[in-house]
C-alpha cells in the first residue's frame, strides 16, 4: 500500500472545527483520512506550526516552499512524490492511492 503525507499550511488544529469559523474541507479530510487509517492505510499529516522540521526534510516540499511560499499549501506526497499541491485530495484521489473505500 502506498504511503500519502499531508503538508498542511499553519493550522491551529487538523478538523477545521477550531477558529471562529468551520472548515468543512478540513473536516472532510481529517475524517476521510482516519477512515483509511482505520482500515490500515499508512497515512503521515504534518502541519507547519508544530512540525515545520518535516517541511525542511523533505527535499521536494522544501523546493516548492522556496519557490512558491507558504501559497502551495497543502502539498500532498503519495510514496515520496508530490501529487497535489494548493489544495486538498478528494475522497476519489485518496481511495485510487489506498485501494481503500472511505
Amino acid at each position: 500500500m502506498k504511503t500519502i503525507e499531508i503538508f498542511d499550511p499553519s493550522l491551529c488544529c487538523s478538523t477545521g472545527v477550531c477558529g471562529p469559523s468551520v472548515d468543512t474541507d478540513l473536516m472532510r479530510i481529517a475524517s476521510s483520512l482516519d477512515k483509511l487509517k482505520k482500515q490500515g492505510a499508512t497515512i503521515l499529516r504534518h502541519n507547519l506550526n508544530t512540525e515545520p522540521q518535516a517541511y525542511i526534510d523533505h527535499p521536494l516540499v522544501n523546493e516548492q516552499l522556496t519557490k512558491f511560499g507558504v501559497d502551495i499549501l497543502p502539498i500532498t506526497v503519495v510514496d515520496g512524490d508530490i501529487v497535489l499541491t494548493k489544495k486538498y485530495p478528494t475522497d476519489a484521489q485518496l481511495e485510487n492511492w489506498t485501494g481503500l473505500t472511505i
